[in-house]
């Protein structure tokens, strides 16, 4: 796992509680690369072999709209490979959005090819981070476990993309509720390639108590909205004050935005 910090002036630390509210962000980024119609999976298939101008402004962009956000987790990153220039990309969007913490877990590593990540933002220092491997016939999937706050009751947050297959789905959402059946506060984000009413999503709400708060939130394909397979959950303990999709078609994905307040006595910035 890669982490690191940004050299940023320093300013007067506002805590983060029940009186101001945690903006989040989950975006998967395709790795920088813009996708207008279904036909650009085979025409622009090369930018994910090859670098290119484009994916450069493309994330300068990302990292403008992170720096709005408290914590903002990423999916679909590269960590350093010929098609990123061998830039890790979650680093290079921290520092380009003058965001202090960073941390990534490259669940699939292809070599000079493609090293295939999942990353985290913050605007707050993590009090500790983990990562740990999905379980799949397919390997190349994993979890960023992120805590904020004291170690008694901290805020859990989880990142993840999950795999294609459905039944790998499921083995992977069952796992992360093992995850995280001790914590009374998770915000759970990422693609999870699956729906609202899924039968994946019903199982890991039947088993832990992180709820959508809003359901039906288009986010693919970013040209044409159709499908919400992109999803930030939450424990109850945690009162969502706003949602909704971001119209920054930078990725095939559009992101997704929430704003929430911890309840009274959770502080996550000492």
């Amino acid at each position: 796992m890669n982490s690191g910090s940004v050299a940023v002036a320093q300013q007067p630390v506002e805590r983060i509680g029940h009186d101001r509210p945690l903006r989040l962000l989950s975006y998967n980024i395709q790795a920088g690369i813009t996708t207008r119609n279904y036909h650009n999976y085979i025409t622009h298939s090369w930018k994910h072999l090859l670098p290119h101008s484009e994916r450069m402004d493309n994330l300068a962009r990302v990292a403008q709209l992170a720096s709005e956000f408290d914590i903002a987790g990423l999916q679909e990153v590269d960590s350093g490979s010929l098609r990123s220039g061998f830039i890790n990309q979650t680093e290079y969007i921290a520092h380009r959005g003058h965001i202090p913490h960073w941390y990534d877990k490259t669940n699939r590593n292809l070599g000079k090819l493609a090293q295939h990540s999942i990353g985290m933002l913050s605007q707050i220092k993590p009090t500790h981070v983990s990562e740990h491997k999905l379980p799949g016939v397919i390997p190349g999937r994993g979890v960023l476990k992120v805590e904020f706050g004291g170690k008694d009751d901290p805020l859990v947050v989880i990142i993840i993309h999950l795999a294609l297959g459905k039944r790998a789905r499921m083995r992977q959402l069952d796992f992360i509720s093992e995850l995280v059946s001790s914590y009374r506060h998770v915000i759970l984000m990422g693609d999870l390639n699956c729906v609202s009413e899924s039968e994946e999503i019903r199982m890991l709400s039947s088993k832990t108590d992180l709820h959508e708060p809003v359901h039906g939130l288009h986010t693919f394909p970013s040209w044409r909205p159709e499908k919400n397979i992109d999803h930030i959950l939450v424990s109850p303990t945690l009162k969502v004050c706003k949602i909704g999709v971001l119209k920054y078609p930078f990725s095939d994905h559009l992101p997704i935005a929430m704003e929430l307040r911890l309840p009274k006595g959770l502080y996550i910035d000492e």
